[in-house]
């Protein structure tokens, strides 16, 4: 037999499911996550839970597969959309918490956004609203108030990524920096006309292009997963922010 397996990394879990080739159910290993509420309006997830629950669940799949001799064909990510992380690029360690997607932090900065007229031009140019929601201005808070952010970016060391960029670039051990279109068009950096990072935007926010992932299709190459890591090598194929 042969199976794909989906990572489900969302708000409130993780979770690995094995499906056979006509899209049956084989195994599944979930693991909750915890939330953090430090300040009113604030959500935030411990990027370090995030990856080792993904780890753990995916590796505890791979192994029930191993014992019924399942071929496993390939992975799929989906995930929680705009949530924000930002890491080293050289050691992994992130630089912040992950800023989840509920989180009201940047509301403040939002209202200024709206007050200089912004709202028809962003809203032209990725197909939303100004609104804290998006990872945009949560990336710009990072920036702004995080002390070892401005040491990591003149090192060109800071990286930024949406959960399923995070997870792939532990997967594939700091090989691949990459999202895909549906998580880059919930960013409110992403030009849905032009399909690419709007540098306009990024002006604004005053966000270098350097630290943004790759953009690539929903089934595409996402590299493979290292086999130090993981314990094999597996292609990842597809990412959808679901």
């Amino acid at each position: 037999m042969k199976a794909i397996l989906a990572i489900d990394q969302g708000t409130t879990s993780t979770r690995t499911i094995a499906f056979s080739i006509n899209g049956k159910k084989l195994y599944s290993s979930q693991l909750e996550l915890k939330q953090y509420f430090p300040k009113n309006g604030w959500v935030e997830h411990d990027p370090d839970e995030i990856w080792k629950t993904t780890l753990k669940t995916l590796k505890d799949v791979i192994n029930k597969c191993k014992k019924k001799n399942i071929e496993i064909l390939t992975i799929g990510i989906t995930n929680q959309r705009e949530t924000t992380v930002m890491w080293d690029k050289i050691n992994g360690k992130p630089v912040y918490k992950a800023i989840v997607w509920q989180d009201r932090r940047t509301d403040t900065l939002c209202q200024k956004l709206r007050k200089k007229n912004l709202e028809n031009k962003i809203r032209k140019k990725t197909g939303l609203f100004i609104d804290p929601y998006f990872s945009g201005t949560k990336i710009n808070w990072i920036l702004k108030n995080v002390k070892k952010v401005k040491k990591l970016l003149e090192n060109k060391r800071l990286l930024f990524g949406t959960i399923d960029t995070y997870i792939i670039w532990k997967l594939t051990g700091g090989k691949v920096h990459a999202t895909d279109a549906t998580n880059a068009s919930r960013t409110m950096l992403y030009n849905i006309n032009s399909n690419k990072w709007d540098n306009e935007i990024l002006k604004i926010l005053k966000i270098p292009v350097n630290i943004l992932p790759e953009v690539k299709n929903t089934a595409d190459n996402f590299g493979f997963t290292n086999k130090l890591v993981v314990g094999k090598s597996i292609s990842i194929t597809g990412v959808v922010g679901d």
